[in-house]
């Protein structure tokens, strides 16, 4: 039998691994932002074309390489930083396994220049597929200069599986602000076709945070900082207020690497605990610095993920700063340790200022039954008042609701929590509704009465009426008579840009207005009198938390949003005309039963039901 193993060429070996370390154009710039942290760079400059696919070039100040490390640095494995095993745990740089240029090369056109400091002359080196095809001295500026072009133009199918511009740039831009976070000290640009989408300057956290994510984030920011024997924890938390439902802006450094860990923020969500929703995230910048031989950092490809040797005492010291923070700039409640709450419930402050010190039992009969006694008293001069009115039980409900309104409605059998095979759609009149708390409209119908969500059965309306419209392109458009300005952070930029045709056919008129910024000139017309930016602010929000949590096409999960930014909310008082409108459009709708998330709109207490409240 014939030898069948054989080794596979380098070629081959370089694109396999680059299938794992090169992803997509923002594992590229991922890759050369982090080699020009390790060469010491000052200054570093990205710039991309049609959002990487055509050309990344990183541009530093940073050391250099000689003639021999240029060419040696695009071998696999080749390396500075690991000479023996146990450097491993004594890693501080980025990278350190020498697979990254190396797996570039194999799947773009590549071109180096490298000049160190003290040289007079410089190192031209071109790669394509693995294959070096030139590479000879040249003059050039100190540092290093790094083309990629044309990325995967030898992996046809893997260039087929790219994103849309927008995505792919939004990607980008996620990465260039993880590393323009880690090194504050560092001046940063990005050019996206030739525009300046950042320039950043060297400088403090909170001035990058700032000069990153907008001025909005200036009064949100909250220092947080504690430093133990095992590890020493600094950045900033934003303010509960300012939460969001997309986990968007959470960074975790780890010796100025970033890392994700669901634990740890799970770690500082208990931190918030009780300032909060529940469904919400808070914004974080947080650097642990700890001895690199209590974490390994070697367990995942791209370097994001790592182990500590001991998670438990992390947590519970990650924890223990976010709770010190908020409370040290009084944004957590603080206990009052000289305050007794217990004479505060038993006394009010006027019987401790003269000395009243009834006992309990007296304090009892005066305090907690003289309301009861003198409603009581009240009651008896005016019961009468009480049965007047109600000579006629038929017209009892019809006095509540100041005259009686019948219309015919079709419930479908989940109203009533039913197998659909056991009931069929049924006719009850309903008489005119009135409203619960501002936040619930009751009516009585013929089987016994029915509550609805005034919230989840307006969404449920809203959202099919954005659809149906949506896809007939039908949606009037209110032009505004002041036409309102917004600036987004370059990542919200490039998804509005991305979803721009789809949020247009919603009824919302809009055009970008210099850097980052839209300014929208026309709204839904149902949406007039309204907020018109945090309406779309809002719209963009709930986009990206329904994109992390469902499966849905764009232009569904767009209508979601706008129905869940736009619908009524608790709190909110209707009239009669109002309630009875939502009544009709709820039962017009195809699927009455449920809003958008799932959430009952309605449900029907029968008449049985009621009377085994009352024992009957």
């Amino acid at each position: 039998m014939s030898d069948i193993i054989q080794l596979l060429p380098d070629s081959i070996a370089n694109q396999i691994a680059a299938g794992e370390v090169i992803q997509r154009p923002a594992s590229v710039v991922k890759e050369l932002l982090e080699n020009s942290i390790d060469a010491g760079s000052q200054n570093i400059t990205l710039i991309v074309k049609e959002a990487g696919k055509v050309l990344v070039q990183v541009i530093d100040d940073g050391a250099g390489m000689s003639q021999t490390d240029a060419r040696m640095c695009f071998e696999r494995h080749a390396t500075s930083k690991i000479k023996a095993t146990e450097d491993l745990f004594r890693i501080r740089t980025k990278g350190f396994r020498g697979e990254a240029l190396a797996s570039i090369a194999a799947v773009a056109q590549v071109e180096m220049k490298t000049r160190p400091q003290d040289d007079e002359l410089g190192t031209l080196l071109q790669v394509e597929a693995s294959v070096v095809k030139k590479h000879e001295p040249e003059a050039c500026l100190a540092g290093t200069s790094f083309c990629v072009k044309n990325l995967f133009y030898n992996i046809p199918a893997r260039r087929n599986f790219l994103k849309s511009n927008p995505v792919e740039m939004k990607h980008i831009i996620e990465e260039f602000q993880r590393v323009a976070l880690a090194h504050p000290d560092t001046s940063f640009s990005l050019f996206q076709n030739d525009l300046e989408v950042y320039n950043l300057k060297a400088g403090k956290l909170s001035h990058r945070i700032i000069g990153l994510f907008g001025k909005n984030y200036q009064k949100q920011l909250t220092p947080c900082q504690e430093e133990t024997e095992l590890i020493k924890i600094e950045g900033y938390l934003g303010k509960p207020e300012f939460s969001k439902k997309t986990r968007g802006e959470q960074y975790f450094f780890v010796n100025k690497r970033f890392i994700k860990s669901n634990y740890l923020h799970h770690a500082v969500k208990n931190g918030f605990t009780g300032l909060m929703p529940d469904d919400t995230h808070p914004f974080y910048v947080l650097f642990i610095d700890i001895d690199p031989k209590h974490i390994d950092v070697n367990v995942h490809p791209t370097k994001t993920e790592i182990k500590f040797d001991d998670e438990r005492t992390i947590y519970g010291l990650m924890k223990a700063a976010v709770k010190q923070s908020l409370g040290f700039h009084n944004i957590a409640p603080s206990l009052n340790f000289e305050h007794d709450t217990n004479v505060e419930l038993k006394m009010n402050p006027e019987e401790l200022l003269r000395g009243d010190l009834s006992t309990d039992k007296d304090y009892k009969k005066e305090k907690q039954y003289v309301r009861f006694e003198n409603l009581k008293s009240e009651n008896e001069k005016h019961w009468e008042k009480l049965f007047s009115g109600l000579e006629n039980k038929d017209h009892a409900a019809s006095d509540i609701t100041n005259g009686p309104q019948e219309r015919t409605i079709t419930f479908s059998s989940a109203a009533n929590n039913l197998p659909s095979s056991q009931v069929n759609n049924v006719q009850d009149h309903v008489k005119a509704p009135y409203q619960l708390h501002n936040a619930y409209i009751i009516s009585q119908v013929k089987s016994g009465m029915i509550l609805i969500d005034q919230q989840a059965a307006h969404e449920r309306i809203t959202y099919e009426k954005y659809l149906r419209n949506s896809n007939k392109n039908a949606v009037a458009s209110q032009q505004l008579l002041f036409p309102q300005t917004i600036e987004l952070n370059p990542a919200d930029y490039e998804l509005v840009m991305e979803l721009q045709g789809e949020i247009k056919i919603l009824g919302f008129s809009f055009e970008p207005f210099g850097k980052n910024s839209l300014i929208i000139r026309g709204i839904p017309a149902d949406l007039s009198g309204t907020n018109e930016a945090a309406i779309f602010e809002g719209l963009l929000e709930q986009y990206k938390f329904n994109k992390s949590e469902l499966s849905l096409d764009a232009r569904d999960n767009l209508a979601r949003s706008l129905a869940r930014q736009s619908s009524l909310k608790a709190g909110e008082k209707l009239t009669h005309e109002e309630m009875k409108a939502i009544v009709d459009q709820l039962f017009a709708c195809e699927n009455p039963n449920y809003a958008p998330n799932g959430q009952l709109t309605f449900y029907i207490l029968d008449l049985s039901k009621i009377a085994s409240f009352f024992n009957k």
